[in-house]
């Protein structure tokens, strides 16, 4: 019921919206008179502001369209690698030059985008950067209201499955990048694939961010998830598809609640960040202006979640820490398979923590190291990036300057396989 409330919410806002968005620019139009009218900047900054408070936000677009490479300007095209009905394999194809032939070479990445209510475009800064030395494929996941319920569920077992079939399909010279929440599902699909001696094991996991273990250091999305009861996640966060949808009758965690959430938990950071927004409109600042509009124009865009597998991970990795207790085993290939990192021996390993991270706390990530004793030390590293938050160690200044230099040295040093 409350997705039908919300959809009827949308469709008293949506109009309202646009009307708004009309407004502002019959106040900011130099050829309008109105324009001219005292106080017409503030007028329009609010009816502006209005607009965007109330609008759908749509599925943004990566928008990479070239990199450079060696000193010259390279085109970047898009394209669909594999396709699965709650993923895409996307990549981004470098269209290299005769005399830049040899960059086909560089290292392959899989990026492992969230799959936690934003879209992979969260992540455009951080393929941005990697794209210039690696051939790089994104998992861009679909939004589960748009997957017809003929498609079947989607467990948490069916996103290792997922991550094995990526890396089987790109492997074995491959390396891969997770970010937060698929750090999990990558290290239990590595885990399967070293326990049943799969030539394709890729040759490093980076994984940034996410809540390997959910006991060290604690955050409020941790909390929230031990506070409750499995069945109070059932009854309260999970909602039907209104018909007018593809995925018309499926069972989701919708996007708008998660959005909720990570509202919720900085109310008075947006409250200030919308307020600086009408003050930039007012100000003619437009750079300040053009940057908040970027950064919820990102955030505000959401996908909601296939039940089986929010519920799943709720309960796995946050109630039961089935991971680091080495409880969890998933069904694969007609096998029911315990999840063992220990059995992971020629694949490198790098962690990657924010200091200051507020949604995967000091330590979870690291805790990788401790499962995984049978790689090497010498092919384990760890950084914690200082001043950093969640979103710092993937995108802006800290990631460009500081991290990324460290993943490209890291994967270009295990770009051939070493000795266990």
């Amino acid at each position: 019921m409350l997705y039908q409330l919300r959809e009827a919410q949308r469709a008293v806002l949506n109009p309202v919206s646009d009307w708004a968005q009309a407004v502002s620019k019959l106040y900011t139009n130099t050829y309008s008179p109105f324009s001219y009218a005292p106080f017409s900047s503030r007028i329009a900054a609010g009816f502006e502001l209005l607009h965007r408070l109330g609008k759908e936000y749509e599925k943004p677009v990566f928008g990479i369209q070239s990199t450079k490479i060696e000193g010259q300007e390279v085109s970047i095209a898009e394209r669909i690698e594999l396709s699965k009905p709650f993923c895409r394999l996307l990549k981004f194809e470098r269209l290299l030059p005769t005399h830049l032939a040899h960059r086909a070479n560089d290292p392959t990445v899989i990026v492992f985008a969230p799959l936690s209510g934003h879209h992979a475009t969260l992540l455009r800064d951080t393929v941005r950067a990697l794209v210039a030395d690696h051939n790089v494929v994104i998992t861009d996941w679909v939004d589960a209201r748009m997957v017809p319920v003929s498609a079947g569920p989607f467990h948490l077992d069916d996103y290792v499955a997922y991550c094995i079939e990526f890396i089987r399909h790109l492997g074995p010279q491959v390396h891969l990048i997770s970010v937060c929440q698929p750090t999990v599902p990558v290290l239990a699909a590595v885990s399967v694939m070293a326990t049943l001696k799969d030539p394709a094991l890729p040759l490093s996991m980076t994984m940034m961010g996410g809540p390997i273990d959910t006991r060290k250091s604690p955050t409020e999305v941790n909390n929230l998830a031990t506070n409750h009861s499995h069945e109070w996640f059932q009854h309260n966060l999970i909602h039907t598809v209104p018909s007018k949808y593809p995925g018309g009758g499926r069972r989701v965690y919708p996007g708008f609640l998660q959005h909720t959430g990570f509202v919720a938990m900085n109310p008075d950071r947006h409250m200030k960040s919308h307020w600086d927004f009408y003050l930039d409109l007012v100000r003619g600042d437009m750079n300040d202006a053009d940057s908040h509009r970027e950064f919820y124009d990102e955030y505000n865009a959401v996908l909601d979640l296939p039940a089986e597998y929010y519920l799943d991970t709720v309960r796995t990795v946050f109630q039961e820490h089935a991971l680091p207790l080495g409880t969890w085993t998933v069904e694969f290939e007609g096998k029911s398979i315990r999840i063992a990192p220990e059995d992971i021996k020629r694949v490198a390993l790098f962690t990657i923590e924010g200091e200051l991270d507020d949604i995967s706390g000091s330590g979870q990530t690291e805790a990788a190291h401790s499962l995984c004793t049978g790689i090497n030390k010498a092919h384990q590293k760890h950084l914690t990036a200082a001043g950093a938050g969640h979103y710092g160690i993937f995108s802006g200044r800290r990631w460009r300057e500081t991290i990324y230099p460290e993943i490209r040295a890291f994967l270009l040093d295990h770009q051939t396989r070493f000795k266990a």
